[in-house]
């Protein structure tokens, strides 16, 4: 098992290792700290905005919530199954892909994810950048950079620190959005709202697709802020702890935004921060709001940053061989992880941003496979029972490429293809389907069930020692 830096000292604040196998020894923390990760980086603008298409899209407010709501349960426990994975092997996320697709082969899912999260990275950075600029009277650009420099910062300081800063978030969050959500109720008719009720189903569907979504975009890393708890700890407590943050963070976060859009009417989009902001008048509790609008995404940012680098480390350990990763090499990475996303934030800050987005969220059809074949292969075929040490092997017990994971992986992709709908591309069936896009669903189930009929045939037993 690869353990190049084994040490019996609780490790510091700031980390020093990135892919290699985490040590028993140096296993730490609680579930507590997995629900406030969760909890802390879902109570966030993003969030909020995404909760307020399902109202912007022709949705009312009462089916849009039920909507919402299904699609957290749904998407959550989906997402919150790869939490477990951290204790279990000590390993990050996507490093488990090697055992599905090869120990080259796992390259081809992983450059994707990072390419998506550096994109939401972008995304998120202009909106941060604008609460930024108004906390600290400077120009949105500024604040961009502030921002960035904030992120990097927290993404070279590693897990416990990110970990400290989602406890700190989830405080905010919490305070910030009571303050909010008693505002909403004592200056608005809320029940009237919640009256009127027009159900249809391409409404409701698309409710319950853009917070499934939402949840299973966090797969690709789940295990990457789990893997330093002892390997005692209890699987289910694990998910259930990732998933109830995750959930109650996004549903809390999406509900404020339906409401903050039928308030607001047509006057919200465009204006979506500012409305939001409008909801606690002036002063004090207007610069809170901005505070919690900007700890919010440099949370959630420093998440997306962190899984970018341990995705960069594994694409280069594989074909390297290497896992240990300096703590120059670590700087640099980030460097150009985070400086890659604030370029793009502040070449698209006016215009270019919507059609990234746009095809980031295409991206999301390139991984919901793979979050099927990961977790029907950790839960179904192998069962949890990795060889460590061929993980980082080529021409060990996973080989080099994967036929069988690979090619089920391309198949899951092209499947969703009639099912996509985005600006950049729309597939043929989604206007017989009311205009929603439910390709994350095949996405889940045809691939997974495709690879457990394939994979079970040809597992092989893992050597108890190396487990």
């Amino acid at each position: 098992m690869p353990n190049p830096r084994d040490t019996s000292q609780q490790p510091a604040l700031l980390e020093i290792r990135s892919i290699d196998h985490i040590p028993e020894s140096e296993r730490h923390g609680n579930l507590f700290s997995q629900f406030t990760l969760w909890l802390g980086c879902n109570l966030q603008i993003t969030a909020l905005l995404t909760g307020s298409l399902a109202f912007v899209l022709g949705g009312d407010v009462f089916w849009s919530l039920i909507g919402l709501l299904i699609g957290q349960i749904f998407g959550g426990a989906v997402m919150a199954l790869h939490a477990a994975q951290g204790p279990k092997l000590g390993l990050p996320q996507m490093i488990s892909s090697r055992v599905q697709f090869g120990v080259y082969g796992a390259t081809i899912p992983i450059v994707l994810v990072a390419l998506m999260y550096l994109g939401f990275n972008a995304t998120g950075a202009i909106l941060s950048g604008q609460a930024v600029a108004q906390l600290a009277g400077v120009t949105n650009s500024t604040g961009i950079l502030i921002f960035a420099g904030l992120t990097m910062l927290m993404t070279i300081m590693g897990y416990r620190f990110i970990h400290l800063a989602g406890r700190a978030a989830s405080v905010v969050g919490v305070v910030a959005f009571c303050y909010l959500f008693a505002r909403l109720t004592l200056d608005n008719d809320i029940e009237k709202l919640l009256a009127i009720r027009h159900f249809e189903w391409g409404s409701f569907l698309l409710a319950v697709s853009l917070s499934a979504s939402w949840q299973i975009a966090y797969g690709p890393y789940v295990a990457d802020y789990s893997r330093y708890l002892p390997s005692n700890t209890s699987s289910s407590k694990t998910i259930l702890a990732v998933g109830l943050g995750s959930v109650i963070g996004a549903q809390t976060s999406m509900i404020l935004g339906v409401f903050a859009a039928a308030l607001a009417g047509s006057s919200f989009a465009g204006h979506e921060v500012s409305v939001i902001v409008g909801l606690s008048s002036t002063g004090l509790a207007a610069a809170l709001i901005y505070f919690s609008i900007a700890f919010g995404k440099l949370t959630i940012s420093t998440l997306n940053a962190y899984g970018s680098f341990m995705c960069a480390a594994t694409v280069i350990s594989g074909f390297r061989g290497d896992v240990v990763i300096s703590q120059a090499q670590r700087i640099g990475f980030v460097l150009c992880i985070v400086g890659a996303s604030t370029a793009v934030a502040l070449i698209g800050e006016d215009s270019f941003i919507g059609t990234f987005k746009s095809f980031i969220l295409f991206l999301l059809a390139f991984f919901t496979p793979w979050s099927a074949i990961n977790l029907v292969d950790f839960y179904f075929v192998n069962k949890g029972r990795y060889n460590l040490s061929a993980l980082f092997d080529p021409s060990g017990q996973y080989g080099r490429w994967n036929a069988v994971g690979i090619s089920t992986y391309i198949f899951g992709v092209l499947i969703q293809m009639p099912f996509i709908a985005t600006s950049l591309y729309t597939g043929p069936l989604v206007e017989r389907l009311g205009g929603v896009d439910v390709s994350w669903i095949i996405g889940l189930i045809i691939p997974g069930l495709a690879y457990y009929i394939l994979a079970r045939k040809i597992v092989t037993a893992v050597p108890a020692s190396a487990q």
